[in-house]
């Protein structure tokens, strides 16, 4: 089976005055549609560059990453834009809602952008503001929701456009334990029910328990990769937020 992602030999430097970072070094992966994978390592180590880099939201300098069969670095930028509009999602550690729009609105608005029509939009948005449990919030604003609630309005937004790939960072980082563990299973139950592929950069050890597997990357590379169980992960990252 074709991987839905793959990396192969990818370089990324950060340059800064005279100082240059090399965040991948060289970096091969494979994740197969339908994974939950949790990318995995200490601060610095280049996860969030990868996410960046595979997602197309950021340039890489040299290798090939394909997603879905199609390099990335064929694609204009307007092209990679509409792609990461249809067939991707994104979940970030303190939400990006906007908060003068409510819980629907603001799931509603990739599909808003991407010209579906607003009567079509906000059926679809208010199913999935459903899906995760929102249904009563659906016309509350961002400031009268918990940390937890908003959380499931990121992922109801990163879901609403049927993506086949949805990414995340650092998804519990801003929230207490209860409730990362009630939007990790929220995210585990909508990747067996719906089929999506997720990829979590991640430092919380719980997140990988619940994944099919683990990326751990140091320095730039990838180290090890396999089950929660089979993968190395230092003690002082097993449950850091």
């Amino acid at each position: 089976m074709q991987p839905i992602i793959s990396a192969n030999a990818v370089h990324k430097t950060y340059k800064t005055g005279k100082i240059e970072v090399h965040a991948l070094r060289g970096l091969d992966l494979s994740i197969t549609a339908g994974e939950m994978v949790a990318v995995m390592g200490p601060s610095g180590c280049g996860k969030t560059t990868l996410l960046n880099c595979l997602s197309g939201l950021d340039e890489f300098d040299t290798g090939e990453i394909l997603i879905e069969g199609t390099t990335l670095k064929k694609m204009s930028d307007n092209v990679r834009t509409e792609y990461r509009a249809k067939r991707m999602g994104f979940v970030f550690q303190f939400y990006n809602l906007l908060p003068v729009l409510s819980a629907v609105e603001n799931v509603e608005l990739p599909l808003l952008v991407s010209g579906v029509k607003p009567k079509d939009a906000r059926k679809r948005a208010l199913e999935v503001v459903e899906q995760v449990g929102l249904g009563r919030w659906a016309a509350h604003r961002p400031a009268e929701l918990s940390g937890g609630q908003r959380q499931r309005v990121t992922i109801a937004r990163a879901l609403v456009n049927n993506p086949a790939i949805v990414w995340a960072d650092e998804p519990t980082g801003d929230l207490d334990s209860e409730t990362a563990d009630e939007v990790l299973s929220l995210m585990r139950q909508l990747n067996k029910t719906q089929g999506q592929t997720f990829v979590l950069v991640t430092h919380d050890r719980r997140i990988g328990d619940l994944c099919d597997r683990i990326i751990r990357m140091r320095d730039g590379q990838v180290t090890d990769t396999g089950h929660a169980t089979s993968v190395d992960v230092e003690p002082a990252l097993a449950y850091a937020n």
